[in-house]
């Protein structure tokens, strides 16, 4: 589906949903009311209440970044300094808090636990540029990346992200006013989508955190199949064969990474693998999966910059390396469902398996 111009988004698409949040909160009780009457109608414990309270959550989330926004708007002289570095500040914060709240939220509704997995060596140096490499597993899994940047690390993240996410109108206003680059494949806005990449990873400073996803979607088995089939019609046969031991990963496409390692060669590189929201995708997979009592284990490995290889096609092997072993780890880490009674709180596993918040980025 096309992307709406940004004038119809802004302008009707963005105040269409802060009137329906305010409908949604003003009639509350008859929805809520309506759910707990369909319960019984439907297998799982309290599946309905749940996914409508998800919905009216979200919505009035979304409402309430956007009213946020209108005010940093106002406050920037109608947009006048929106670029200037303690607006900027201000949208990172803004940033910051509203995906707390929205992991707050996932937590105690779903009985989310995130549990992040690492020895202090395997964490990045402070105050270091990093770029971070992430598999892509559905949405849930990049908010809850972006979240433990920014508030667990103390980061700013520069997003590639793909152009339809801009028809959430909080998503679209917030990362469209900070150094992000919404994509879409094959349609770059300043020639190919390398150099797009190369831009935005330009001029790193010491707490950036540039966040790319190599694979370029969500994994299925279908999407797996046809970027093998892809590999192997361009003549990339060996790729094709490393591509074919993946199970979990769609294969990476490493001209954005090499990009952006060009562009910040002092920065460092963070691989992050995540098991446990692999399946929620859409509204179908969050009605299915409901109720959750999901894991969501987080692994970060640490590359430093004098480790990352300088040629073409050493990091074309390099990145294969590294999503095998992904792969690998994912295939290990699997999480079983939360026993019930656990803390909710996101914990980082140690060598002892003590409790703790993540250590800095």
């Amino acid at each position: 589906m096309p992307l709406a111009p940004a004038g119809v988004r802004r302008l009707i698409i963005a105040p269409a949903v802060v009137l329906l949040a305010v409908g949604l909160l003003a009639t509350l009780p008859v929805w809520l009311l309506l759910a707990l009457a369909a319960s019984p109608l439907v297998p799982g414990h309290l599946r309905v209440p749940r996914l409508v309270f998800l919905a009216i959550v979200y919505i009035v989330w979304d409402a309430a970044a956007l009213v946020a926004l209108f005010v940093l708007w106002i406050a920037s002289g109608f947009g006048w300094k929106i670029r200037n570095p303690a607006f900027q500040r201000a949208h990172y914060v803004l940033t910051g808090k509203f995906l707390g709240v929205l992991f707050w939220l996932a937590r105690w509704s779903l009985h989310l636990t995130v549990e992040v997995v690492g020895t202090d060596p395997d964490t990045a140096v402070p105050g270091r540029p990093e770029i971070v490499v992430s598999r892509h597993a559905g949405p849930g899994d990049s908010f809850i990346l972006i979240h433990a940047l920014a508030n667990w690390f103390d980061r700013e993240p520069r997003i590639v992200l793909k152009a339809t996410l801009q028809w959430d109108p909080a998503v679209d206003v917030l990362l469209n006013r900070l150094p992000n680059r919404f994509i879409s494949p094959g349609r770059g806005r300043s020639g190919s989508l390398e150099e797009e990449v190369g831009e935005l990873a330009d001029g790193l400073d010491d707490n950036d955190a540039f966040v790319i996803f190599p694979e370029g979607g969500n994994f299925t088995p279908r999407r797996r199949i046809k970027a093998i089939a892809w590999l192997r019609a361009r003549g990339l046969a060996d790729m094709a064969e490393r591509a074919e031991g993946l199970r979990n990963l769609l294969p990476p496409k490493p001209g954005g990474l090499s990009a952006a390692i060009e562009a910040a060669p002092d920065a460092g590189v963070i691989f992050v693998a995540h098991t446990g929201l692999d399946r929620l995708m859409t509204v179908a997979d969050v009605w299915r999966e409901l109720p959750m009592d999901k894991q969501l284990i987080m692994r970060f490995w640490s590359v430093p910059p004098e480790e990352v290889p300088a040629g073409e096609q050493e990091r074309v092997d390099w990145l294969y390396d590294w999503w095998a072993r992904i792969d690998a780890w994912i295939e290990e880490n699997r999480p079983a469902a939360r026993p019930l009674g656990t803390d909710w709180t996101a914990r980082r596993r140690g060598p002892r398996e003590q409790t703790q918040e993540p250590s800095e980025l």
